[in-house]
């Protein structure tokens, strides 16, 4: 696969990211308390906004790292690595291009 396909691929799997970023930021906005929603649906919404927080902060965690290899695509570090500095297979980069380690260190 040629550097132009990969790029454009990592920016496609940015903007959608970035897109379920903005989602996650509306979904986790604060319950007010004067809303009168009831004491046991107010607790789902509590629940809700843990989930929708921790699914915010891996969004977040897969954007860094998504940016990260768009910044490295092209360099000799592209494809390596971060821990034990060895050459990460193609189809790895493809289907978590948000890491930067090989399937071994990753675990």
């Amino acid at each position: 696969m040629n550097v132009e396909k990969i790029r454009k691929r990592f920016e496609a799997d940015i903007a959608r990211t970035e897109n379920r970023i903005k989602q996650y930021e509306e979904l986790s906005q604060p319950i007010s308390p004067d809303n009168a929603i009831g004491r046991v649906s107010r607790m789902d919404a509590i629940n809700n906004k843990g989930v929708m927080d921790a699914a915010l902060a891996k969004a977040r965690e897969q954007l860094t790292g998504l940016k990260h290899n768009l910044e490295k695509l092209g360099t000799n570090d592209f494809g390596i690595c971060q821990k034990c500095k060895n050459k990460i297979p193609i189809e790895r980069i493809l289907l978590a291009p948000s890491s930067s380690f090989c399937v071994n260190c990753a675990r």
